[in-house]
């Protein structure tokens, strides 16, 4: 695939479970004036963006960190000139919903398995969270500055936040059309600490692995429907016995907000020295 002169394109590098599911399928397809490529086809956008001819772009993936320089570094050395959006969530909040994120899907670890901020031994690392590192990633990838926003200013002002991006990319909307309300809220404990117990008595993760797609597909299909059937049938099975494994310490994510604190301040700095509006 040969490299070109590109038309204006932006790049919403979401994070999981930073309002990406609500921006991509809420609020981005409601923008006019931008052809819009979402996340079910960003991997293919290289190839979308080199093969179409519309003057401006909005792409948008989701990105987990751990695999996200690779993919920036793939998109870059095509598009330098793209300009990024990242938006950023508080380390605790975003790491306790990630956390149950991962229960739900059927993985039957306590929180300390899955991080651990004091000896680091849990499946996400403490090098992980670090967020100020992939702002200076896309900043050495692309020609411009990341617009750095912030998950809190959208629960806050959903409205406003909209504004923002719109203004940003030179997109239009009609405010009236857009479905302000969040798609994928989390699920309560109850529904957690019954998912938790059954997954460690059977294995209800989605399995991903064949080369048949339709073999591939009923391996994911059954315990997805295993998965959202218990989560649902959560509310008649009384609670009392359910143990507190999923449980997550209100002291353990203040020690999280504390830990990354200098991190979270170099990404507020940085925001507020680069405000493109």
């Amino acid at each position: 695939m040969e490299k070109q002169t590109t038309p204006e394109i932006y790049f919403h590098v979401g994070m999981g479970k930073a309002a990406s599911t609500f921006l991509q399928y809420n609020v981005f397809p409601k923008f006019r004036d931008i052809h819009y490529i979402q996340r079910t086809k960003y991997r293919r956008s290289i190839r979308i963006i080199s093969r179409s001819k519309y003057q401006k772009y909005l792409v948008s993936g989701e990105l987990d960190n751990r695999l996200y320089e690779n993919y920036i570094h793939e998109f870059s050395s095509f598009f330098p000139g793209t300009r990024t959006i990242i938006i950023l969530r508080h380390h605790d909040s975003w790491i306790a919903s990630q956390y149950r994120r991962y229960v739900k899907n059927g993985n039957p670890w306590r929180f300390h398995d899955f991080f651990d901020i004091h000896n680091d031994h849990g499946y996400w690392k403490q090098k992980d969270l670090y967020y100020f590192p992939l702002i200076k990633i896309l900043e050495q990838h692309f020609k411009y500055k990341p617009y750095v926003l912030f998950y809190d200013d959208l629960r806050d002002n959903p409205e406003e936040f909209i504004r923002k991006i719109a203004t940003y990319i030179g997109a239009s909307y009609d405010i009236n059309k857009i479905n302000l309300s969040h798609r994928h809220s989390s699920y309560n404990e109850k529904q957690l600490r019954v998912i938790y117990q059954l997954s460690k008595k059977i294995d209800i993760r989605r399995k991903r692995k064949g080369t048949n797609k339709t073999i591939r597909a009923i391996r994911g299909l059954i315990p997805n429907i295993i998965r959202y059937s218990t989560l649902y049938l959560a509310y008649l099975i009384p609670g009392s016995n359910l143990g507190n494994e999923v449980r997550i310490p209100s002291e353990t994510l203040e020690e999280i907000r504390k830990y990354y604190a200098s991190d979270w301040d170099q990404c507020v700095k940085y925001a507020a020295d680069f405000n493109p509006l």
